[in-house]
């Protein structure tokens, strides 16, 4: 019975000190190298505990906190030579956040180029700030101060500086152990792989994405294929490789020769754009808004040229002297009338091009070259196929006026698509000239008159009479119709999953549900209620409160216990919770009905008051934000700094049970809340 009794002391210690304690998992170095007597590089090294990832400089908006180095031009002194530079990493799309992010392990170096304007030796001072998650927590936004020195011809490395920058007297006077804080971080606390079954992980994730990619371009060539530019070439273009040819044999030949021609010149054209920007500033690019900005008004061009009001041609000329070189013949020849085919139908192919360029763009690394190779392919294997086996000719379809359908039909989806970036730009800005409601209006509009088109109620430029409408026609009109009434309930607070990610977010609209419309109780009943002072809809429509003395003083009203939530705009791990756990109808139940939710976010960027702006007794700076005001209360009040991390008070701001922190099992924390809540009621 004693051994049983000394077991269950320790496990509850064990648990609470693993609850609370404060990590410091990441360590960062800088030093300098010298590259001429002006240039140097200034190199900031993170080393990071195993289990924990460093998240990259190049994080969509809306995603996790990205490492951010505040580096700027001194005239006298220095200026910045190109932006900072980080290594490869890791990629991944996350559930989460409905995006790829690129993150490190173990180790992240990165480089900012300076060039010197002074012979003297000089002080370089600034500040990084990082975030950094593992399996079950994420850390708040930190800032580290950093520094190096440099004088012409020598470079001197600078002194370790640890990441957490709280006060180390703090963390001893508190008797937090930093080495088994950092053994605890190391060797995890759930499943954990090795390095290299993470790197085969991560490859194979990215090897899907490639081939996604590639497919999609696919699709994206033999749409092209079906326009009035392509579709009437593939006989001419056989017809000569068999009848020119001397036997069939060398038709055939002729006819693959011109095929891959077709797809070298595609995937020179996607290896030339990767080579230009790079493979990492094409993801980075695509997150710009001036950049979305350019995407969104060129997607628009092409939709409108596909629309019949002009065509978007290549220099005339360009095809008279491909054309000159094509009659050679040999080799030399059949690459020149591959060539020759590519620009004679840029009005069709190059709005599909630039699209399939702009997709790639958003993934980097080589997906532009993949993307230009599927488009190729698909474009190239009909002429090869149909010279092989020229009595399938037979069996295509005669061109006509659907032909110029195919390209009208493109042209509306271009210009949905181009909404999706002009609502990235939006979103980025936070300017709130696209919500939810506007795009989605002008999605229906768009697939409505698409819809209307189809069905042969609206007559385009370049459309030739249609006395009658073919039973594919009327089909694919009818599924464009169903999804445009599909969309119609988004207006009003529908999640709308089969187009989930194309619209901006549920937050990020005029009213979530509808004008003076809330969801409130749990099992889909829907009332509407005056809010309380201070307080907002939170995850699932929970009634929270963002202030700690607002949320504890409405408790004391209304006579429920408190739930502390310390989360994160950006925490990984405090989205998984709310969308696991919290959505369990029990769970939901308790937290809408039997406590008051105080969500207290460590990552708000927004100013604090001038008045309510303080000197921080950790770290010695001023404290200017709410998320660092919260964190801060976080590491004094409870000795923990990971989020997510709960507390149940009672009304006076007693704890009424051991706080607990990241627990995916429903039932585990289905019992903690009904612990807590009993222990209030006794």
């Amino acid at each position: 019975m004693k051994n049983l009794l000394s077991v269950l002391i320790i496990s509850i210690f064990f648990t609470a000190y693993t609850n609370a304690q404060i990590y410091e998992p990441v360590e960062w170095k800088t030093s300098v190298e010298k590259i001429s007597t002006s240039e140097f590089d200034l190199i900031i090294t993170a080393t990071v505990d195993s289990g924990w990832h460093l998240y990259s400089q190049n994080v969509p908006e809306g995603g996790p906190i990205p490492t951010t180095f505040s580096f700027k031009s001194i005239p006298d002194q220095f200026e910045l030579v190109g932006k900072t530079t980080e290594g490869e990493g890791h990629e991944e799309y996350d559930k989460v956040f409905d995006m790829n992010i690129k993150y490190f392990e173990n180790e992240a170096v990165f480089k900012q180029r300076i060039k010197l304007h002074t012979d003297k030796e000089i002080t370089i001072n600034e500040t990084l700030e990082f975030m950094v998650c593992d399996d079950t927590n994420c850390l708040p936004p930190t800032e580290v101060d950093i520094s190096f020195k440099v004088k012409g011809s020598t470079a001197s490395e600078v002194s370790t500086i640890t990441s957490t920058g709280n006060n180390k007297d703090f963390l001893q006077e508190n008797h937090i152990d930093k080495e088994k804080s950092n053994s605890k971080s190391k060797s995890g606390k759930t499943d954990k792989k090795s390095l290299s079954e993470v790197e085969k992980t991560h490859k194979k994730q990215k090897n899907r994405s490639l081939w996604t990619l590639f497919i999609l371009s696919f699709f994206a060539g033999f749409a092209a294929l079906l326009t009035p530019c392509v579709f009437p070439m593939i006989p001419m273009t056989v017809s000569f490789f068999t009848k020119q040819s001397k036997t069939k044999a060398i038709g055939i030949r002729n006819a693959i020769i011109f095929g891959l021609a077709i797809i070298f010149l595609y995937v020179l054209l996607g290896t030339v754009v990767t080579s230009i920007f790079g493979a990492d500033s094409l993801n980075a690019l695509s997150t710009n808004v001036w950049f979305n900005i350019i995407f969104f008004l060129l997607l628009v061009v092409f939709a409108v040229s596909f629309l019949g009001a002009f065509e978007i041609t290549l220099p005339s000329s360009w095809g008279t002297k491909v054309d000159s070189q094509a009659d050679k013949g040999g080799m030399i020849g059949i690459f020149f009338m591959a060539l020759a085919l590519a620009i004679v139908s840029f009005s069709c192919t190059g709005p599909i091009v630039g699209t399939a360029l702009v997709a790639a763009a958003s993934q980097g690394g080589i997906a532009p070259v993949i993307s230009m190779f599927g488009f190729s392919l698909a474009i190239a294997l009909p002429f090869a196929l149909f010279a092989a086996f020229p009595g399938w000719m037979n069996s295509m379809p005669k061109s006509g006026g659907w032909l110029n359908t195919v390209k009208v039909f493109l042209g509306f989806l271009e210009l949905a698509l181009a909404f999706k970036f002009l609502s990235n730009a939006d979103l980025v800005l936070q300017a709130h000239w696209l919500e939810r409601e506007v795009f989605l209006a002008i999605w229906i509009t768009i697939f409505g008159m698409l819809a209307f088109y189809l069905f042969g109620k609206i007559k385009l430029p370049h459309d030739s009479d249609l006395p009658h409408i073919s039973v594919g026609r009327l089909s694919l009109g009818l599924v464009v119709l169903a999804f445009t009434i599909y969309m119609i309930p988004g207006l009003w607070g529908a999640p709308l999953k089969l187009i989930s990610g194309f619209p901006p977010p549920m937050h990020y609209s005029e009213s979530a549900y509808g004008v003076g419309f809330t969801k409130l109780g749990g099992g889909g009943n829907t009332a509407t209620i005056e809010m309380p002072d201070g307080a907002h809809l939170g995850p699932h429509d929970i009634v929270s409160f963002l202030d700690y003395d607002k949320g504890l003083a409405y408790a004391n009203k209304v006579g429920l216990p408190v739930m502390l939530d310390f989360t994160g705009h950006a925490c990984v791990n405090c989205r998984k919770m709310e969308e696991r756990v919290w959505s369990d109808p029990r769970v939901l139940n308790i937290l809408k009905t039997k406590v008051v939710l105080i969500s207290l976010y460590v990552d708000d960027k927004r100013n604090l008051p001038e008045s309510e702006q303080y000197t921080s007794e950790l770290s010695g700076k001023k404290v200017t934000t709410i998320g660092k005001k919260w964190s801060e209360f976080q590491i004094k009040k409870y000795k923990a700094n990971a989020q997510p991390y709960y507390v149940l008070l009672d009304q006076d701001g007693n704890n009424l049970n051991e706080h607990t922190a990241y627990n995916p099992d429903i039932e585990a924390y289905l019992a903690w809340l009904n612990e807590g809540i009993g222990n209030f009621k006794n």
